[in-house]
């Protein structure tokens, strides 16, 4: 089969097409088609070397597609179901295998490609506003990279619970789609700092809770950003991780509370993996939620892919189709 292999980490030049042999499912997993796999920031990561990965590999955990094969001890599964995983194990491939536990089914009249581009980052912004700092009708939040995937998303999911969102983008063409997601306020933060704006936009109180996707170019800004006792929710290193922050200084800033969490921990129950993952798709079903798709990628311009998203010049998501 077709896959993309990283044989040593580094740039986006690494990303080789090769031909490699089928995976064997393993105990507990499942072999599923690939429709499409999701382009996610982690996958950036592990090409980079800046979260280890054992040599060669193949990236990509969130893909969705139809069974394939069964591994010993699967049951509950058959053979051509149609499935979504954010737990996947080389994605960027023709075929992946999958933990039975970590998959998925998706509903007929969702589309897999929809699928593929809504787990994990609609079940990280799930999290993000029900769970890791439950928003609440009347407060405040501010989105960094509101027009990204999981932006546009976390965008609308706020506004669902009744929260005032104040987005952050580059462009004016990210503003307009930010806006069309449902956010209040837009700010342009390549063009003034953002953080007096918000405070001029709160009446001089600040933000409840900062959710930030971007870290070392943004946090100074979304500590500032917020109220007296706010929350600063960092989930993504979009340019660069943030520094050591000394707790003195979330002291001095107004008492305020830092969380760093990451999606793994908030599905770590089928319980909760079936909650986020059925309200998804609730939503999508129903209309109260909408998918933005920026573009698609075949296999070989895998490299192509990871600069757009590295570069920022994506809004929404980005599939990796074999």
């Amino acid at each position: 089969m077709r896959a993309i292999r990283v044989h040593e980490t580094g740039g986006p030049e690494v990303l080789r097409l090769d031909e490699v042999s089928a995976p064997e499912p393993g105990p507990g997993q499942v072999r599923v088609r690939v429709v499409a796999a999701g382009l996610n920031y982690i996958d950036t990561y592990h090409r980079s070397g800046l979260y280890t990965l054992a040599l060669p590999f193949i990236p990509g955990s969130e893909l969705a597609g139809t069974i394939d094969a069964l591994g010993p001890g699967v049951s509950g599964w058959s053979v051509g179901e149609r499935v979504v995983t954010t737990g996947g194990v080389g994605g960027y491939a023709e075929l992946a295998l999958a933990p039975a536990e970590k998959v998925v089914r998706v509903p007929e009249g969702i589309d897999l490609k929809v699928a593929a581009a809504v787990a994990l980052q609609g079940m990280t912004a799930h999290y993000l506003v029900h769970s890791t700092y439950p928003l609440k009708a009347g407060e405040t939040c501010v989105v960094t990279a509101a027009a990204g995937g999981v932006g546009l998303l976390l965008v609308q999911m706020a506004k669902a619970l009744g929260a005032r969102v104040i987005g952050l983008v580059g462009s004016d063409a990210k503003a307009a789609l930010a806006r069309g997601a449902g956010a209040d306020e837009v700010i342009c933060y390549d063009r003034e700092p953002f953080a007096p704006r918000v405070r001029e936009l709160t009446g001089g109180r600040g933000a409840d809770v900062v959710y930030d996707s971007v870290g070392a170019s943004t946090w100074e800004g979304s500590i500032d950003s917020l109220r007296l006792r706010g929350t600063l929710v960092n989930f993504g290193n979009a340019s660069g991780p943030m520094p050591p922050i000394s707790p003195l200084v979330l002291m001095n800033k107004g008492s305020l509370f830092l969380t760093r969490p990451t999606l793994w921990h908030y599905i770590a129950t089928p319980e909760e993996l079936a909650w986020r993952a059925g309200d998804l798709f609730g939503w999508i079903a129903s209309g109260r939620l909408a998918v933005r798709i920026d573009r698609e990628f075949p296999l070989e311009q895998a490299a192509e892919a990871h600069i757009a998203l590295e570069s920022r010049q994506t809004a929404g998501k980005v599939l990796i189709v074999p």
